[in-house]
């Protein structure tokens, strides 16, 4: 007997939103099953349940895609933000289809940013089980002591933070800045700029410039490059080839 999926998984799949977001609105009583409004993301469905999210059949599920996108500074990685500051999405074509973002950049970074109609993928490469390396390059307003770049493999605590092993080279000493090659593979919130701060060195430009295997190369601010499916088969396995079209 199909046990079926957790709705708020097959949610993310359809691209109509995360599966964070999809259990925030199966909370605010916006999910309908079977005509029935759902209390628990939790609850696991199959191709034979009727789903209405906002009054409306869930989007009809494509395959698997990923964008690369080359995110500028001033803008945030959110789709509706409190302060009223441009987002990544407003900035995007409008031929793209709705799109969610790997993990974020914060306002002032930039660089590479991995976009997927799929939810669920999103949320896999952003685990750190999936072992995929962050690279940047940074630079920060002080004399850099290479020594101290060493130690940060160790990883360290900052005001209770326990932050993970950074590997940081640098690659030149121009006056009062310097610029760094630095990759870690599980990133918390400004991370980078709070390490760096710490060691007496604010960050003044920090650009990704790749995920895991797929590259920043010669995108420019603002440019988007679709991902072809043989590649995302290559990189991603199995899960590149899942056809989403199960019908809810």
């Amino acid at each position: 007997m199909d046990k079926g999926e957790r709705i708020a998984k097959v949610m993310a799949r359809s691209g109509l939103c995360s599966r964070r977001d999809a259990e925030v609105w199966i909370r605010e009583g916006r999910v309908k099953v079977d005509g029935k409004i759902l209390e628990s993301p939790a609850f696991c469905i199959t191709p034979q349940n009727r789903v209405l999210v906002d009054g409306k059949p869930l989007p009809q599920a494509e395959n698997t895609r990923v964008w690369l996108y080359y995110k500028p500074k001033g803008l945030v990685t959110t789709h509706k933000d409190e302060l009223g500051r441009p987002t990544i999405f407003e900035a995007l074509a409008k031929d793209l289809p709705r799109v969610i973002s790997v993990g974020r950049l914060d306002l002032n970074s930039e660089g590479l940013l991995l976009l997927t109609n799929d939810g669920e993928l999103a949320r896999h490469l952003e685990l750190p089980s999936t072992g995929w390396v962050r690279r940047y390059r940074v630079r920060v307003h002080g004399k850099v002591d290479p020594h101290k770049l060493q130690n940060l493999e160790k990883g360290l605590t900052i005001e209770g933070i326990r932050y993970g092993s950074i590997t940081a080279v640098l690659d030149r000493q121009q006056g009062d800045n310097a610029w760094l090659s630095v990759s870690l593979q599980e990133g918390k919130n400004r991370e980078l700029r709070r390490v760096f701060e710490f060691l007496g060195w604010p960050v003044n430009r920090l650009i990704r410039t790749s995920y895991g295997p797929f590259q920043l190369g010669t995108l420019t601010p603002g440019e988007v490059k679709s991902v072809l499916p043989k590649v995302l088969k290559e990189q991603l396995g199995n899960y590149s080839g899942k056809n989403r079209s199960s019908r809810h």
